[in-house]
């Protein structure tokens, strides 16, 4: 019987050094799996620019990690007024803008292409007063705090005084801020005779001795309104409509665990904590948007007849386009929409 002859030293350490190479390179690589897995895939980033802050969808979004589940990070700016919203988006500094949709059209008549595509939340102002103000026609000469020149609350309050005879001269508008500004300047000073509010703003109101003369839908005897809702750079949609899609998808399945009854506890206190505010106020903002008509849309769905409602008011209060209303579609495009509420479903 034959024998096998033993392998030379160096033979045997030649396979050795090989094995040994052969498993460092496999444990490399497994580290490189895991660490991938460990990581998980990238998300792309969406920068979003707020006023008057971050909408609540969009909070859960980011608590659950909705937007993580559907590919995405997003970075949210709160902005100091309408005019940086206006600014950012048109830059390109924002990829999409979660503000009053007044904006987008301010946006789209400055010379930027833009295009609303989704709701979001109506109206649920309120015209707050001193509280020896009993009716509109009482403020005859007074002066009105307001958020900007050109702004959706600016067009509300010149719509209802008119309809309660009271022409520009007969009253005073002076800019005060956003929402808090308006609040701390009608509590400090009796020379402001009104302003315009919603929740919780407009409880935290009430609660400091001022007065509603009713919320604005009811004095303009209108049901229909589109409040805040997302818009974007109609290239940049383009170029993005996927991630777009996504990102709607994200905010709608968000908003809709908002909406549902069996979290309505965990909803209330997540207002209380994103607006510091106690739980009696925040439950009560959480009554007016998802309770009363007229707050979350469902779905955030876009509100065209409201929002045609608010082009013809501009028109008539504002005077812009020379009194004429605009095509409305020139300023929403709703494809996006659609598809992303197709992804949820």
């Amino acid at each position: 019987m034959s024998q096998v002859a033993p392998a030379k030293p160096t033979q045997n350490k030649r396979n050795m050094r090989n094995w040994l190479m052969c498993s460092a390179a496999a444990l490399l690589a497994l580290g490189a799996v895991t660490a991938a897995f460990a990581q998980g895939p990238s998300l792309q980033t969406v920068r979003l620019i707020c006023l008057p802050g971050t909408p609540l969808p969009v909070v859960v979004g980011q608590m659950h990690g909705t937007f993580a589940k559907y590919g995405l990070e997003v970075q949210t700016e709160k902005a100091k007024d309408a005019n940086q919203v206006r600014a950012d988006l048109a830059s390109g500094k924002a990829d999409i803008a979660e503000s009053a949709v007044q904006n987008a059209v301010a946006t789209v008549d400055a010379g930027a292409d833009v295009i609303i595509v989704m709701g979001g939340e109506g109206a649920t102002s309120e015209l707050i007063a001193q509280p020896d103000i009993k009716s509109v026609k009482d403020l005859r000469g007074k002066t009105i705090a307001t958020d900007g020149s050109d702004t959706e609350y600016t067009m509300l309050i010149k719509k209802i005084l008119l309809m309660n005879g009271l022409k520009a001269d007969d009253y005073t508008l002076k800019v005060a801020g956003l929402a808090p500004q308006r609040l701390q300047a009608m509590t400090e000073s009796k020379q402001y005779g009104a302003t315009i509010e919603k929740p919780p703003t407009s409880i935290l109101a009430r609660r400091a001795g001022l007065v509603s003369l009713g919320t604005t839908q009811q004095l303009m005897g209108t049901t229909e309104s589109q409040g805040i809702g997302a818009f974007v750079q109609r290239q940049w949609a383009q170029d993005h409509a996927e991630l777009l899609e996504r990102y709607m998808a994200a905010f709608i399945e968000s908003e809709r665990w908002l909406m549902a009854p069996e979290n309505k506890q965990q909803a209330i206190d997540l207002v209380a904590k994103a607006g510091k505010l106690p739980e009696d106020i925040a439950a009560e903002t959480y009554q007016i948007d998802v309770t009363d008509p007229g707050g979350w849309a469902k779905d955030a769905r876009f509100n065209v007849e409201g929002f045609e409602d608010g082009l013809k008011l501009e028109a008539e209060v504002g005077g812009e386009w020379g009194g004429k209303v605009p095509t409305a579609k020139k300023y929403y495009d709703l494809s996006y929409y659609d598809k992303a509420l197709a992804i949820v479903k």
